[in-house]
């Protein structure tokens, strides 16, 4: 039982860090960008104005953006210490965009935000709205190869198990790159940093003209970026309806729990509100809900694009459904279980110098072996997701995610008309939307990597077998000594950006 505790501490050390680092990267995407748009319009007008308000954004940016690096490089390191099989059996494939990442993408990030910080008056305006820009670009094109990584985790492609070596290969890296989860997931997820980063621009303008201070420059922030905004909110929406098609096809049983779905059915209905029932369990007879109200055939449309087409529920993924031709996780765990014996006998008789057995093994541990990581398990249950966090993850997400753009548009026609200083009640609820946009931000996170649960590599790699050999007590103590650091981080950064709010723009 020890080594099952080993991996529950390594996993809420590894989920305790990726939040904590998606604190600041949602907020580094979209910021960056707003960054290189104000800038760009005080070289277009000449208006010194517009440099004020960009170099007081740029402060804030920066101060985001070097906290969120510290908490990313402990993250990567969590790959070698705790999940050491992990990074043995995927490091070909998974350390090729993270190599890329630092090699390229955060070359160029790094590189070019020393000339926008520091390059005032040093370099033309030209060359140090390029580098604004640079930094931008570079930004994204970090979370791309690190979101490219991500969603191999998710849906694997492009590589092959090689039984000699026991790990797995890279074959082919474009399928990795230009996978369909990937694509989703770089797409969802910067679209919804840069609706965060709308958010927390106009949250901040707000307070200014809440306290009738330095209302021009608000109201000029505010109207950039409530347009960039709607603008992020109607692809976050598109890309999303992408993302979840994809994960209905890729990830079945993440989309099950998504909605509660336990038996699968024609015309699904998507739950718009609903309490789930925390004593329901996989191929029970209990309701999976407490109360819930349906909206017909909606999740059909998503995941099939048909009003009636049928969706599998969670019972049918585990225990399969031969009316719908699906092949349950209990058959896949014993074609599992005989592409794992014939992998041992492989090596016995590689070993032992056996060529007929060798090949016999071989040839019975390649007739099942895109089911071996389904052999590592003991109970089709272990297949299922956890369903009430991803459940309510996904629907808190969705529901601030649409109201979002109501409150953009709402601060867009008010600015507009001059009158936004006087709604006092907009302007206090588009400070609170600050934190809403991190919670939505953090419940989207959630649904990803708890959705596909159990597994470290989507139905081929189950947690407890991408372990760390290190002992529980090791991993416990740096999970507390990363929390206590990762919140004086935070604490620390908070106390920072209100400082420099409060100053305000010009002593920036």
């Amino acid at each position: 039982m020890e080594y099952l505790t080993t991996v529950d501490w390594a996993r809420a050390q590894f989920a305790m860090t990726a939040m904590f680092h998606w604190l600041f990267v949602p907020l580094t995407l979209g910021l960056s960008f707003l960054v290189a748009f104000f800038e760009t319009i005080y070289v277009k007008t000449g208006n010194r104005e517009w440099r004020r308000l960009t170099k007081f954004w740029m402060k804030l940016f920066a101060v985001n953006f070097a906290i969120g690096v510290a908490t990313g490089i402990i993250l990567e390191f969590e790959f070698g210490t705790n999940w050491s099989n992990y990074s043995w059996m995927v490091g070909d494939i998974f350390g090729a965009p993270l190599a890329v990442e630092g090699i390229f993408a955060f070359f160029i990030e790094a590189t070019f935000f020393a000339v926008m910080f520091f390059g005032w008056n040093r370099v033309s305006k030209g060359f140090h709205l390029f580098s604004t820009w640079m930094v931008a670009v570079g930004s994204n094109l970090s979370a791309l190869w690190i979101l490219v990584a991500n969603g191999w985790m998710q849906f694997p492609t492009g590589m092959a198990f090689n039984p000699e070596t026991a790990r797995f290969e890279m074959q082919n890296i474009w399928a990795v790159i230009f996978s369909p989860v990937a694509i989703s997931k770089f797409t969802h997820a910067t679209s919804s940093g840069f609706q965060l980063a709308a958010l927390f621009v106009i949250g901040v303008s707000a307070w200014y003209l809440l306290r009738g201070r330095h209302e021009k420059m608000a109201v000029r922030s505010i109207v950039v970026a409530a347009v960039f905004g709607l603008l992020s909110s109607a692809f976050v929406i598109f890309t999303g309806d992408e993302a979840a098609f994809s994960v209905a096809h890729k990830q079945p049983l993440k989309l099950a729990a998504m909605e509660g779905l336990y038996r699968g059915m024609d015309g699904a209905p998507i739950v718009a509100m609903g309490v789930v029932n925390g004593l329901k369990k996989p191929g029970d007879g209990l309701d999976p809900f407490l109360l819930e109200v349906k909206v017909p055939g909606l999740l059909s449309l998503l995941a099939n694009r048909e009003a009636g087409s049928y969706v599998p529920g969670i019972d049918d993924l585990l225990f399969g459904n031969p009316e719908h031709q699906l092949v349950g996780v209990r058959e896949r765990m014993a074609r599992g279980k005989i592409a794992l014996a014939g992998l041992a006998h492989y090596k016995l008789a590689r070993k032992s110098g056996d060529k007929a057995g060798a090949a016999a093994a071989l040839a019975a541990f390649n007739q099942y072996r895109d089911d071996l990581g389904y052999g590592h398990l003991a109970d089709p249950r272990d297949a299922a997701p956890p369903v009430a966090p991803v459940f309510y993850s996904f629907h808190v997400m969705v529901v601030l995610g649409t109201l979002f753009p109501v409150l953009f548009l709402a601060v867009l026609a008010f600015a507009c008309k001059g009158t936004l200083p006087s709604k006092r009640g907009l302007l206090r609820l588009s400070v609170a939307s600050i934190f809403l946009g991190y919670v939505a931000s953090q419940a989207g996170w959630i649904v990803a990597e708890m959705g596909r649960q159990p597994w470290a590599i989507q139905g081929l790699l189950p947690v407890d077998v991408a372990r760390t050999d290190l002992t529980a007590g090791n991993v416990q103590a740096t999970f507390f000594i990363f929390l206590f650091l990762f919140t004086t981080l935070l604490i620390a950064e908070i106390r920072i950006m209100l400082n420099q709010i409060q100053i305000g723009p010009e002593e920036a």
